[in-house]
């Protein structure tokens, strides 16, 4: 009697988690689209700042162009301010599902987790986007010179800027699925050649250059990280 009243429990705990999860990603669509709309009328600013970066002649070569890069760039504003709300949904949804997440260590996550998101960004910007780009243009001569669709410039730089802030949350990543059971330590630690390999070609996809300088800005700290989300896989370990 017991176990049938624990399995007749269970689909309704699941129900209204999965109801409190898509009430959760509504509230995170609406701060998207309202900081969105914030970030519209500092598209022009923004676009300015990565213009900043690169140092390039741009130009819009279709009528919507221009207005289509506002957008994108309104929609990156949205979606980096709005990571916090993000990350607090995703990270909001694990407590519930395993008892070994408690809402005290959902906290701290959530706070490592902005840090190193914002973190990835600021290092992008100020390091591998700007000698990327450098390295690019050093290719003109007097007879070539680089004339970039404006939207394709935006569009390179937000790739590679989410990119690299999604990249330095590995570690937190890392530690989540051990603690979860899902990946075991010792098991990363054993193919951690494999991992080194893995990282010198997503380090060659996410660099703007294929340059050994570029692609070691990418994979020195990518590895770093990787070797940091050991450690806490091995401080923080699978309950029972």
């Amino acid at each position: 009697m017991d176990s049938h009243k624990v399995d007749e429990k269970n689909p309704k705990k699941i129900i209204l988690f999965l109801e409190s999860f898509r009430r959760s990603l509504i509230r995170t669509g609406i701060v998207i689209i309202v900081l969105s709309s914030l970030g519209y009328f500092l598209a022009e600013q923004i676009l300015k700042y990565l213009y900043e970066i690169g140092q390039v002649q741009l130009a819009s070569f279709t009528l919507p162009e221009t207005f289509i890069t506002f957008i994108t760039i309104a929609l990156a504003f949205g979606l980096t301010a709005g990571m916090p709300y993000i990350l607090y949904t995703i990270l909001s949804a694990l407590p519930p599902l395993f008892e070994s997440i408690s809402k005290k260590t959902t906290l701290l996550f959530l706070t490592a987790s902005i840090l190193l998101f914002y973190s990835g960004m600021t290092f992008c910007i100020r390091f591998t986007l700007r000698y990327g780009i450098k390295f690019l243009l050093g290719f003109q001569t007097a007879d070539i010179q680089a004339v970039i669709s404006v939207k394709k410039y935006v569009s390179f730089c937000l790739f590679f800027i989410f990119g690299f802030g999604i990249i330095f949350l590995l570690p937190l990543a890392m530690m989540l699925v051990g603690r979860i059971g899902l990946v075991h330590v010792k098991t990363l630690s054993r193919y951690r050649r494999y991992a080194i390999l893995i990282i010198a070609i997503i380090s060659a996809i996410l660099t703007p250059t294929p340059d050994v300088f570029n692609m070691s800005l990418m994979g020195v700290p990518l590895y770093i990280l990787y070797e940091l989300g050991l450690l806490g896989m091995r401080v923080w370990k699978p309950a029972g």
